[in-house]
C-alpha cells in the first residue's frame, strides 16, 4: 500500500514537473503566435511579462524573423524597438534583414537597416540581400539597397552577382531592366563572368534582352 502510494506520488510530481517546463516556454510561445499574427498589442504585454525577446522555435526563427517572414510591419517595430536583433539567422541561415530584402517587404527592411543591419551577412547560398532582390525584380528594395551600401559586386556562391542574377534569372522585362540600370550606376562591374566565363553582356544578347544590352555596352561590358 506504501508502495503504491508513493508510486502516485512520483507520477504526480512528474506531471507537475512537466506542467512547469511546458508553462516556462509559453510566454516565448505565444510571443512567436503573437508575431506572426501581427498582435502588436499583445507582444509589448508578453515582453513587458518577461517573455524572452530572442527565444527561438524548432527552425531557428525568433519572433522577429515570423514577424518578417509574414510581412507583419507593426510587430517587427515592436520587436526591433524592443532590441529583437535583426541579424539573427535561423536554421536555414535567413535574418529578418536578409528576408525582408530578398521579399521587397521594404518597411520591415528600412527598420532592419535602421537597427544595425549586418550589410555584408549572406544568405545560405552565399550571397547578400541584395542578389535575390535584384533576381526578384524589387526595384524599390534594390535602391534601398545600393543606398545602404550593401556592395553590388559580391559574387555568391554560383559566381554570381546581383547583376548577372537580374539578367539569367529575370525575364529581360521593365523591372529587371530597371535594377539593371540601378546597379551598373552604382558601379556593378559588367565583366565579372559566370562560374562558366559568360559574361552579363554575353547572357543578355543569348536571351535577345536588347535594352539590356545597350545598357551594359554603355557601361564596358564584353
Amino acid at each position: 500500500m506504501l508502495r503504491s502510494s508513493l508510486f502516485v506520488h512520483l507520477v504526480w510530481l512528474g506531471a507537475l514537473l512537466m506542467s512547469a517546463i511546458a508553462n516556462a516556454g509559453e510566454p516565448e510561445q505565444e510571443l512567436r503566435a503573437a508575431a506572426m499574427e501581427g498582435d502588436a498589442a499583445r507582444i509589448m504585454t508578453l515582453l513587458e511579462q518577461g517573455a524572452g525577446l530572442e527565444s527561438r522555435d524548432g527552425d531557428g526563427r525568433t519572433a522577429l524573423m515570423l514577424a518578417t517572414r509574414h510581412n507583419r510591419v507593426e510587430a517587427a517595430r515592436v520587436l526591433i524597438d524592443a532590441g529583437a536583433d535583426v541579424n539573427a539567422k535561423d536554421r536555414i541561415h535567413d535574418s529578418p534583414y536578409l528576408y525582408a530584402g530578398a521579399s521587397g517587404f521594404n518597411d520591415i527592411l528600412a527598420l532592419t537597416l535602421a537597427h544595425g543591419a549586418d550589410l555584408a551577412s549572406t544568405n545560405r547560398y552565399g550571397g547578400t540581400a541584395l542578389i535575390p532582390a535584384a533576381e526578384r525584380g524589387h526595384v524599390d528594395t534594390v535602391n534601398m539597397l545600393i543606398a545602404a551600401g550593401v556592395n553590388v559586386n559580391h559574387i555568391n556562391r554560383l559566381h554570381w552577382t546581383a547583376l548577372m542574377e537580374a539578367i539569367v534569372l529575370g525575364q529581360g522585362g521593365p523591372a529587371h531592366t530597371r535594377i539593371v540600370a540601378l546597379l551598373l550606376d552604382a558601379g556593378a562591374d559588367p565583366n565579372i563572368a559566370d562560374a562558366d566565363g559568360i559574361t552579363p553582356l554575353q547572357h543578355a544578347r543569348q536571351r535577345g534582352y536588347t535594352k539590356m544590352v545597350s545598357l551594359l555596352e554603355q557601361a564596358g561590358g564584353r
